[in-house]
């Protein structure tokens, strides 16, 4: 059994982030962080099968007198929608759920962003502890309150930041993930190394097959050390005004993929999110050799990670330059209609960059 880790994440609203073996069945630990009597529990229905009525019947064990609602919506990226928000939303007011209520957000980040998302709004705000069942969830998307549903124009145009009440990360449930997914986890992983911090890559890099292979204390390690990492970056810059954008490295490539594909859905080809962000970190890497910031030594290493993570690289067939640009006109970093974003000068010192030349993109996205 892994132990035990927590993490905190410092600010105006500070929060605990627990990653351990075992904490779904703690329902001690997740009662805890309700005050009220009304819960809502947000799944997907892939998730919810495994963990959703274990997860009520320990919550009743421990405070009989809950209200506990359920949502459950359909797996995939596609599901992240303003429709299954309005059916969030209805859910709590056919609850009753007052300002004290809980949102629990069970499964990975699409779960997360959506239940998040609807805590945010739900009489101006009530708790919401996520409950993630992803690596990336776990990495990414479940800490530091940024919370959203997607538009056909682009990956998470509305939404809100609203902290978690707290972030409970039960490794046990990597195991049922497919290892398509687990992949698709590691490529955030590995940006917190490419964005800051070249040992940690080099660490990745030498546990590389006990991560694949999903060992509980390799993946409790490498989560903690993402936690961290951006624990530090948002108690920093909780709105994303400065600093906090470096987190984004890869994602306005990625986002504009997704977009490009219609989103992916159980059973579709297209791109989950971060196999996505993995051929977004590269493009960026490209791109900045091609502006003269790093070498191409660089972006070679970032790629041989990469595909040594059993991670795609090369953007998919049939999407052009000019549609990719397009969605990437779109991305929320950008500011007074030019294009800001996220490049390095080399493996772990990522930067923010306005203003970059469009044409410089588009040559970096026409590579073969």
């Amino acid at each position: 059994m892994t132990a035990i880790r927590t993490v905190t994440v410092h600010g105006d609203s500070p929060y605990t982030i627990h990653i351990g073996h075992g904490l779904l069945e703690d329902g001690a630990l997740i009662a805890g962080h309700i005050r009220g009597r009304h819960v809502l529990i947000v799944s997907d229905d892939q998730v919810a099968p495994l963990y959703l009525p274990a997860l009520r019947q320990r919550l009743l064990q421990q405070r009989p007198e809950l209200l506990i609602g359920e949502q459950v919506i359909a797996a995939g990226e596609a599901s992240k929608t303003l429709d299954n928000f309005a059916r969030v939303i209805d859910a709590l007011a056919g609850l009753g759920a007052t300002r004290d209520a809980c949102v629990l957000a069970l499964g990975g980040g699409v779960v997360g962003d959506l239940a998040g998302f609807a805590a945010a709004c739900w009489m101006r705000g009530i708790d919401c502890v996520q409950l993630p069942t992803s690596l990336l969830a776990m990495v990414d998307s479940s800490v530091g309150g940024k919370t959203a549903v997607d538009l056909p124009q682009g990956k998470n145009l509305v939404g809100a930041f609203h902290p978690p009440r707290a972030v409970i990360a039960d490794t046990a449930t990597l195991a049922t993930l497919p290892p398509r997914e687990l992949r698709a986890g590691l490529a955030e992983v590995i940006k917190y190394a490419a964005l800051g911090d070249l040992r940690f890559g080099q660490w990745l890099a030498q546990e590389r097959p006990a991560l694949l292979a999903g060992d509980s204390e390799a993946l409790a390690l490498a989560i903690a050390a993402s936690c961290e990492h951006k624990a530090e970056i948002v108690a920093r810059d909780p709105l994303e005004k400065a600093e906090r954008a470096l987190l984004n490295l890869g994602h306005t490539f990625g986002h504009a993929i997704e977009t490009a594909q219609g989103y992916a859905a159980p059973g579709s080809d297209n791109l989950i999110h971060g196999e996505a962000v993995a051929i977004g970190m590269l493009l960026a890497a490209r791109l900045s050799a091609r502006l003269g910031m790093a070498t191409d030594r660089d972006a070679d290493a970032l790629e041989q990670l990469l595909r040594s993570f059993e991670l795609p690289t090369q953007i998919p067939a049939g999407l052009t330059a000019q549609t990719l640009l397009a969605h990437m006109r779109l991305d929320k970093k950008n500011t007074a209609g030019k294009l800001r974003l996220i490049l390095w000068t080399a493996f772990g010192q990522a930067c923010i960059v306005p203003d970059v030349d469009e044409q410089a993109v588009l040559a970096v996205l026409r590579q073969p």
